[in-house]
């Protein structure tokens, strides 16, 4: 038979980052960043995401739910993940990595839209540059974030941070369930459901 005590173990660390993103407050941020989204969706806004790694996964799984549907049957709502390869490819070889979100928001984004960034160490160089993006042309930014915030935290109108400073897996485990609570609180404000 073979050992399980390590997938006890992380099964338990699982449970404590969680535990301890809710005693942290966690649940306040994500309803102000629900609150923002539904605004600028109702005022015909619209969101777009991103992030590197398994945070461009969420990123796009974010937009997706959004556009599609998640559990209510409802209108598409206007979401889209920064994640298109020609455009990653090309902005990231004749201006370099940091510029490929920010050079995207330029071209589509407006004042009153609303950037999430997501980014597990906080210090990721191409958020931060979509983020100074942003505060030129009046786009929102809510930021989610793990360990202590990094250089980012500063950066959001509305920051949700996961208080952990281990492996970035753990960070993102708890990032996908704030992104289905807040596709779930999308649904609830836009549609009047409970």
């Amino acid at each position: 038979m073979q050992d399980t005590d390590w997938i006890s173990g992380d099964l338990r660390e699982a449970q404590q980052v969680l535990a301890d993103f809710i005693a942290a407050g966690g649940e306040k941020p994500i309803a102000a960043a629900i609150e923002l989204m539904a605004a600028s969706l109702r005022a015909g806004g619209h969101i777009y995401s991103a992030g590197n790694g398994g945070s461009m996964c969420d990123a796009q799984h974010f937009a997706e739910e959004l556009t599609g549907r998640y559990r209510l049957e409802r209108a598409s709502l206007g979401a889209q993940a920064i994640c298109d390869p020609s455009h990653l490819t090309c902005v990231g070889n004749d201006y370099g990595f940091e510029a490929v979100f920010a050079r995207y928001l330029r071209g589509m984004g407006r004042a009153g839209d609303v950037f999430l960034g997501i980014s597990t160490s906080g210090n990721s160089r191409n958020i931060i540059a979509a983020c100074e993006a942003c505060e030129e042309l009046g786009l929102k930014r809510v930021l989610l974030l793990g360990k202590d915030g990094g250089a980012l935290k500063a950066r959001g109108d509305v920051v949700i941070i996961v208080p952990h400073h281990g492996f970035a897996d753990r960070i993102q485990e708890v990032h996908t369930l704030i992104i289905h609570i807040m596709i779930r609180g999308l649904e609830r404000a836009l549609t009047g459901a409970s």
